[in-house]
């Protein structure tokens, strides 16, 4: 799978979890926003009113949100679970490496950028980690530049996610 500049590549589950924000932001939140709006300016004097000014921002913000995944949802290239194969680390698979120094093995699920999530170890295929791991085999041994230095990390299993 080639990735186009720009081109933000996600899973199904990514792409459906960006729908329910967008649903959730477009319904729900902008009328809480406008509630807001419309509560403060019965505060008095606009120039002066930092309710009102602080609720401008968040409907700033939200707008700037809702543009941003109506762009990405937009172009997005979404990889569907069935085109997801085991042969080459890509996203949508899990990857269990090893470090070659220390022996320690980790297990990362590769997702698009807007999914990562390093608590859940899920990395994007932009960080150094994923960047370094997509269409690596199984056995490989990549090497990635990390703020420490390099580590070798050895492929041993490849699985969807």
């Amino acid at each position: 799978m080639a990735e186009t500049k720009n081109k933000m590549i996600l899973s199904e589950s990514g792409y459906k979890k960006l729908q329910e924000e967008h649903e959730y932001l477009t319904t729900v939140k902008r009328n809480e926003v406008a509630e807001q709006i419309s509560i403060a300016r019965g505060f008095g004097d606009l120039s002066e009113n930092a309710e009102y000014d602080e609720a401008k921002n968040e409907q700033s913000r939200l707008e700037a949100r809702i543009a941003d995944i109506e762009n990405t949802l937009r172009t997005a290239e979404v990889i569907a679970d069935e085109d997801i194969t085991t042969d080459r680390v890509n996203i949508g698979t899990s990857v269990t490496v090893k470090d070659m120094e220390d022996g320690e093995q980790e297990t990362y699920k590769i997702v698009g950028a807007t999914e990562s999530d390093p608590l859940e170890m899920k990395i994007s295929n932009e960080c150094p980690i994923g960047k370094a791991l997509i269409g690596a085999k199984k056995n490989a041994i990549v090497e990635v530049e990390v703020p420490d230095g390099t580590l070798k990390l050895k492929v041993l299993k490849i699985e969807r996610h």
